[in-house]
């Protein structure tokens, strides 16, 4: 049994976050492929029909829920949001992982889908705890889970390989008490 349905949406008043399909493949590579230089050096998104396989692959798997962002007027993939290595037992936990494409950024639609996979994780999943893990350098990233109530916890020197380079990270994170008040 799935922690998720195989086909689940959310939805908001700008986006809806639903699961990839694989029809998705031609949009989401264009938008990625628009998107390089925006995303340089701060995440690997699929890019091409190999590495989009490996994301459907993924979003099957009981420790993670992937969502992509489609924005709900003139409904086009503005990005994905996703939840992986779902820990249940005393731990509860998530790591949170999300990108919009240059196009669509500034918009209002990843602090929507931000919102809308909370209350995902902390209602229907039953965590007690989100952690997203940001470079530095990344000033909106960090503005936008430090507008949704994350807290700064830590720094993590060369913590994740992100386009063959190891790169810091700022830990942060926000719990369901802190996401109910």
């Amino acid at each position: 049994m799935s922690a998720h349905s195989e086909f689940e949406q959310l939805t908001g008043n700008l986006v809806v976050l639903r699961s990839p399909q694989p029809d998705d493949c031609p949009e989401l590579i264009e938008l990625n492929k628009r998107s390089v230089q925006f995303h340089r050096g701060l995440v690997a998104p699929p890019m091409d029909q190999a590495e989009f396989d490996l994301y459907l692959e993924r979003a099957q798997r009981d420790d993670c829920a992937c969502f992509l962002i489609w924005r709900k007027t003139n409904p086009a993939i503005v990005g994905s949001i996703n939840l992986s290595q779902i820990f249940r037992g005393g731990f509860q936990n998530a790591y949170l992982g999300y990108y919009v494409g240059a196009p669509h950024a500034g918009r209002g639609y990843a602090t929507e889908a931000l919102q809308l996979i909370l209350r995902y994780a902390f209602k229907e999943l039953k965590l007690h705890r989100v952690e997203a893990n940001i470079q530095p350098g990344n000033v909106a990233s960090i503005a936008l889970v430090r507008r949704a109530g994350f807290v700064q916890e830590g720094f993590s020197r060369r913590y994740l390989k992100i386009a063959g380079r190891w790169r810091d990270h700022e830990r942060w994170a926000i719990t369901v008490e802190e996401w109910s008040r």
